[in-house]
């Protein structure tokens, strides 16, 4: 397996996250909803916010759910991006630039942001 930089990992996350399991999306959900529920407008979300997120299923009281977030935000990511490269590497297609080889930002990219080569 290639080295794991921050920006491939960012990219299979972004671009290939039909490809975790229900628990990793369930704990990505309750991150990403949690975040917007402390770093929103309001400087404390009302406990009514707070159970209607609930309710919905956009946070998560699993404790399995809520211990792969433990290592933080960062590490939550690598674990996945790792497991999905080890069980599901020929679903992950990178779109590297021809010119310099870099990652190009998204699959579909045509312009690379590292060099300027344009594909199109």
């Amino acid at each position: 397996m290639d080295k794991l930089n921050s920006n491939k990992i960012d990219y299979i996350f972004n671009y290939f996250g039909d490809l975790m399991t229900e628990e990793e999306a369930q704990a990505w959900r309750h991150y990403s909803s949690n975040y917007k529920l402390t770093h929103g407008s309001e400087k404390e979300p009302n406990e009514a916010m707070k159970q209607m997120y609930l309710k919905k299923g956009w946070i998560s009281t699993n404790p399995d759910v809520l211990q792969l977030l433990d290592s933080g935000i960062d590490i939550f990511k690598k674990n996945i991006v790792i497991r999905i490269l080890k069980e599901s590497s020929d679903k992950v297609q990178f779109n590297n630039c021809p010119k310099c080889k870099e990652l190009a930002r998204t699959p579909n990219a045509k312009q690379c942001r590292h060099c300027g080569h344009d594909w199109h």
